[in-house]
């Protein structure tokens, strides 16, 4: 197992972006940038040991940046804090004041605001140990950044072991009573992008789900029994799609407000033989078939598009500041947030 570092381009303000090999001895290489915490690419063998990238990325910082990607902003890859998913109306209310958040998606604030996590520079530490490799990324989040309170220091840590877990673990400290839900935004696509998702096979443990109307929860819990959002039992993205215009993009219930490391999704694709499965410490995922997704056109090719990846974000239910009955999302000072997600990456 190795970690190695190079050059990966600059930002507008003069400085380096730097990218993080983490390889295993199982031909298996994940690829991380320190500019949003992005993971820009996972190589992987199929069955019969082509290695491809199984993740929606680009492989230069000026891709990241330009203008037809923000258009429309799918966060490939990103690291997303201080909360991911949405506030409803951008209203936060913590300590009985209210914070008036910044309104980028719809009515509502969504990814921790117009700058958030994924947009930031962090600072990097990397350690080869004997049974993985790590990718520490460090950031100071000041008070009243993108108008959340307090100081709060945060920390990423990515490793890789030759078991295939690609491990993200979460920690966050602050100096004055805020709201943390961290996530990553990495979409697969376990045909090396040959494909689309729809022909890969998902089984979610959730029997729940938070009630939506238009993207943010009632405040209800329902189940999923006999509805299009049941993967209990492993099915194919494209089986229920006739019925959701514009696919999944839904939070389901974990059952897990202990904070277990628990499995909780297994992700398929029959040619490559690859699979992911997800294991968490968060009570909700996220699940996203990248319907929003941009059509790119990339040195001359055209790429992605819709349903080009599928995103399981673990993390805590949207809106949950605004629903007393959700899993608190609140950090208050002298706690410590501490979240770890695990995707295993094998192929049957």
């Amino acid at each position: 197992m190795k970690i190695q570092s190079a050059d990966f381009g600059k930002l507008p303000n003069g400085k380096n972006v730097k990218l993080f090999t983490l390889s295993n001895d199982n031909n298996l290489k994940i690829k991380i940038i320190n500019y949003g915490g992005i993971v820009t690419g996972i190589e992987m063998p199929d069955k019969n040991g082509n290695v491809e990238n199984v993740v929606c990325g680009f492989e230069k910082t000026e891709d990241y940046l330009s203008d037809e990607y923000l258009g429309s902003y799918p966060y490939f890859g990103a690291l997303i804090g201080r909360f991911g998913n949405r506030i409803a109306k951008g209203h936060l209310k913590v300590d009985g004041k209210v914070y008036q958040m910044a309104i980028n998606n719809g009515p509502n604030h969504l990814h921790g605001g117009n700058t958030g996590f994924d947009k930031r520079l962090w600072e990097a530490k990397t350690t080869e140990k004997e049974d993985a490799v790590e990718l520490e990324l460090s950031y100071l989040s000041p008070h009243l950044e993108e108008n959340y309170p307090g100081n709060l220091k945060v920390k990423c840590v990515y490793s890789l072991n030759n078991k295939n877990e690609f491990t993200l673990e979460y920690f966050a400290e602050t100096d004055q009573t805020t709201v943390v839900n961290l996530t990553n935004h990495t979409y697969f696509n376990l045909t090396g992008g040959k494909e689309n998702i729809l022909n890969h096979e998902l089984k979610l443990t959730a029997e729940k789900m938070t009630e939506m109307v238009e993207q943010i929860p009632t405040g209800k819990i329902i189940p999923v029994e006999g509805t299009p959002f049941d993967f209990t039992k492993p099915k194919k993205i494209a089986r229920d799609l006739d019925q959701l215009p514009t696919g999944y993009d839904d939070n389901f219930v974990l059952d897990n407000e202990n904070g277990e490391l628990k499995n909780i999704a297994c992700l398929k694709e029959e040619k490559s033989g690859r699979q992911v499965e997800v294991f968490t410490t968060q009570p909700g995922v996220q699940l996203y078939t990248g319907y929003w997704i941009p059509e790119l056109t990339i040195d001359g090719t055209k790429k992605f598009g819709s349903y080009s990846g599928l995103a399981l974000e673990t993390q805590h239910y949207p809106d949950s500041p605004n629903h007393e009955n959700f899993p608190t999302t609140l950090l208050q000072p002298g706690k410590k947030y501490n979240e770890k997600t695990i995707y295993k990456l094998t192929v049957q």
